[in-house]
């Protein structure tokens, strides 16, 4: 298994993940508990906490407060996300849209982000560094999109993104020490992006993703909180 430092945590107080059964958010429990830089390693997710659904606020709130501690949470991180399942695709033009499949690209990809931020925001410790970040994609970025397509997902994701940058300055506001930031993990080998992978390179395995993403987290700096970074630390647009 590969090795993170996380230095910038220095070994105390809680990490946690949220979506922690899907390859990604296991893979960074993982990483999470073999660097030792954390007291306790928290993992989140509908197979582990039935009781859990990122499109439930009242599921949020519940378990964020039983398992977390306030003023404790140094990182948090949110590997939830929807792109397809058995009965939705992403949309190849205007005609596939329906309200139901964008309503559903929404609540997985920025309403229930957005309420992660708002239940764990006052559990973050507030004399550390401590850091929120939630998993976007490259093609949320609007200047970006070249192709077109995939339009739930793309709007989905650029209003997580949008999301993340006002909510960093009410953070800033009361913690000037916290970071909430955007992340891009660049195509990884999971059941989420499997059937789009085909014939395609640089595709990392789960392992490889997370811990560059630990690389990225561990040298980020308050002044690199309301932005978007992608697995090798760069900015990406908005």
């Amino acid at each position: 298994m590969l090795e993170v430092a996380l230095e910038s945590f220095d070994g105390d107080g809680i990490a946690v993940v949220f979506g922690a059964g899907g390859g990604i958010g296991s893979a960074l429990v993982r990483l999470l508990r073999a660097s030792n830089q954390f007291e306790e390693v928290v993992g989140i997710s509908r197979d582990l906490l039935p009781d859990f659904d990122i499109s439930c606020e009242t599921s949020i709130q519940v378990v964020v407060s039983e398992l977390l501690e306030a003023d404790r949470v140094r990182l948090a991180l949110d590997a939830t996300g929807f792109l397809h399942d058995d009965m939705r695709q992403p949309e190849k033009s205007l005609r596939s849209l329906d309200i139901e499949s964008l309503q559903h690209s929404f609540a997985i990809n920025a309403i229930g982000p957005a309420l992660l931020m708002k239940h764990v925001f006052p559990y973050l410790s507030r004399r550390k560094k401590s850091l929120f970040g939630t998993l976007s994609a490259r093609v949320g970025s609007i200047s970006d999109n070249k192709l077109g397509g995939w339009y739930g997902y793309r709007a989905s994701k650029a209003a997580l993104n949008q999301f993340v940058r006002t909510a960093s300055i009410e953070l800033s506001r009361v913690a000037p020490e916290a970071i909430c930031v955007a992340l891009h993990p660049g195509t990884v080998a999971t059941p989420l992006s499997f059937p789009f992978t085909k014939n395609r390179g640089n595709v990392f395995s789960p392992d490889v993703a997370a811990s560059r993403l630990l690389s990225v987290v561990d040298a980020l700096t308050s002044s690199s909180t309301g932005q978007f970074f992608d697995w090798a630390g760069r900015r990406v647009p908005w």
